[in-house]
């Protein structure tokens, strides 16, 4: 499948159904849900008030105390603003789309609903995309601007690479990201590489989450006679007979096994991953994933 661009007033209008779309699930579904997942990086000073009985004497300000004569407690509020970096796989295999819409259709949305869930709480937002390659780099800000920004280069962005590395991306955001910073790496995880001691390094130091992203016919291969088939990353073709019981197994194990890798690498980085096909809502695994950190 080739990449097909959308002319302006096309892109125009996609852009601003996702934004209806994405916005109105951010403010109503997921803001409650993000804030108690994503707590701020501490607590900050805010004002000072009486002391009240009850009240933890530390937190007693013994400069005011002394000015008025009576004590007086420094009250504090969350420190809510973050940093979030959407690390967001652009490789060929996220243009299948046999079922649903594409994969990159799909992870624009649930890119957007994630910048907008993160500009409620009033987070910073920035972009990675990645191939085989850094292909783009977005800083971090804040606003709306910033969100239909990632929004319309997810849609209409062409990447120079084709094929995927995932450990390759973890490193340049490990390196670009000198502060904490929550990190969403949405991807399909075909990827042949080895990336588990980039991620484990990345995890170490930032709070670092990830987000699957498939279509029904990457699990299993169709019962259509001969068919060729056309690896999208690498551009090689192959024939091959999916009559056969015994090549459909063989990449039934081949799919099995991968996703498996997957979650044992997820699993032994300490990093939460949730897995959304794309003819499936993609708002109940981002819940999930909200609610399972929100109860840590």
């Amino acid at each position: 499948m080739e990449l097909r661009f959308m002319d302006s007033k096309e892109l125009l209008k996609k852009i601003r159904k996702i934004e209806i779309k994405t916005r109105g699930l951010s403010q109503n579904i997921f803001a409650g849900e993000y804030h108690s997942a994503f707590k701020g990086r501490g607590m900050m000073f805010s004002e000072v008030r009486e002391y009240q009985y009850g009240d933890d004497i530390r937190d007693i300000d013994w400069n005011v105390t002394a000015r008025h004569n009576k004590p007086f407690v420094k009250v504090y509020e969350e420190e809510r603003e973050l940093t979030v970096m959407l690390i967001i796989d652009l490789s060929a295999s996220g243009l299948f789309g046999a079922v649903g819409d594409e994969k990159r259709e799909l992870i624009a949305e649930i890119a957007a609903t994630l910048a907008f869930s993160a500009s409620t709480n009033n987070d910073k937002i920035g972009a990675i995309f990645f191939t085989d390659r850094v292909e783009k780099y977005i800083p971090p800000n804040k606003g709306k601007k910033q969100i239909l920004l990632i929004i319309r280069e997810l849609l209409d962005f062409k990447p120079q690479g084709t094929r995927t590395d995932i450990a390759m991306a973890l490193k340049y955001f490990t390196n670009a990201s000198k502060k904490r910073t929550t990190a969403f790496l949405i991807s399909d995880f075909i990827d042949n590489g080895d990336y588990r001691q980039p991620l484990q390094i990345a995890r170490n130091k930032h709070d670092v989450m990830a987000i699957q992203v498939f279509d029904r016919r990457d699990t299993q291969m169709p019962d259509i006679g001969l068919f060729r088939f056309r690896d999208l990353e690498t551009g090689q073709e192959t024939w091959i007979d999916t009559w056969s019981k015994k090549n459909r197994q063989a990449y039934d194990r081949w799919w099995y096994d991968r996703q498996q890798q997957m979650t044992e690498t997820m699993h032994a980085a300490r990093v939460d991953i949730v897995s959304v096909a794309t003819n499936e809502d993609y708002v109940k695994a981002l819940m999930s994933l909200f609610k399972n950190r929100g109860t840590r």
